[in-house]
């Protein structure tokens, strides 16, 4: 018979070790499973977190996965879950190497992927001087020459809130989709001019941005570039298991226990799309892990 384990935690980024690290303490069977790729893995450091500022992503992981490995109930396999269906007793899982297994609970902590704006020669920069979060980087760049890059309103609405690190913030479009009337006349109110014309590329210094070149020949000078044209979910799983999302297509989860539509799936991480810090990751992995605990306790007739 194939081994069954007490909880299945997807994903081995700072949500699915906070969680695998509460429920090891807990004493519980857990299977931490997780490859590829963290949601930050290009950044040149973590910011916004407590004792960790300027830390590369992966030396923060790899400490994680460190403290865990004193916990003999705990077992961590680098493998993708690539099928999670629903059985009488719990959970049958299937990963990419053709391995499976049984849990009697499952958290998903996924996370999410970012979509990177079509720039010739992006990547370069990612990570250093181009980013997705202001609360990250923003700090970095205060009060030095910025542009936010996003078509209609959502551009607009990140280059209005950049002004918060900056007086110096340009908004580019790309030759995307126009931004209302309205939101043109809050820019103009603000002092953000606004370039439609779509992006030849960057340039900089390694992976220093200094300058925006345009498709019309001309540039700008700019320190750092933040975009908002969104990310998605990294993994399916919350589909097949049938996981209601929101609006803003995060899983809906119940405030307390952070348990999904689906009983006995939980998520933690910016699989939600909550707040999207490490510090928000770590506690929503902490919580959701005492949750699963309980519950266990509860079907054990303990609690």
């Amino acid at each position: 018979m194939r081994e069954t384990h007490d909880v299945l935690v997807v994903g081995a980024g700072p949500a699915g070790l906070s969680a695998a690290l509460v429920l090891s303490r807990a004493r519980r069977r857990a299977l931490l499973c997780g490859a590829g790729e963290t949601r930050n893995h290009a950044s040149h450091g973590i910011h916004g977190l407590l004792s960790h500022e300027g830390q590369l992503p992966a030396d923060f992981i790899a400490a994680g996965a460190h403290d865990l490995k004193r916990y003999s109930t705990l077992e961590r396999c680098e493998v993708e879950v690539v099928s999670i269906k629903p059985t009488y007793h719990g959970f049958e899982f299937t990963c990419a190497d053709g391995s499976s297994g049984l849990a009697l609970k499952v958290l998903l902590a996924t996370g999410l992927r970012d979509e990177l704006p079509s720039i010739p020669g992006i990547e370069a920069f990612y990570g250093c001087s181009v980013h997705h979060c202001l609360y990250c980087d923003g700090f970095e760049y205060a009060d030095k020459p910025i542009a936010a890059f996003g078509s209609a309103d959502k551009g607009a609405g990140l280059a209005l809130m950049m002004k918060q690190w900056s007086a110096d913030v340009m908004l580019c479009t790309g030759g995307g989709e126009a931004v209302s009337p309205e939101m043109q006349k809050r820019l103009a109110a603000h002092g953000i001019p606004m370039f439609e014309a779509p992006i030849a590329g960057l340039e900089g210094d390694g992976s220093v941005l200094r300058r925006i070149r345009f498709a019309d020949a001309s540039h700008i000078e700019r320190d750092a570039l933040f975009f908002s044209t969104g990310c998605h979910q990294k993994s399916d799983l919350w589909r097949t298991l049938g996981c209601v999302r929101d609006e803003k297509g995060g899983i809906v989860t119940d405030a307390l226990t952070e348990e999904t539509s689906v009983p006995g799936v939980y998520v933690a991480g910016d699989v939600s799309r909550d707040v999207l810090l490490i510090a928000v990751a770590l506690a929503e992995g902490a919580k959701a892990a005492v949750a699963i605990n309980r519950a266990l306790l509860s079907d054990d007739g303990l609690l």
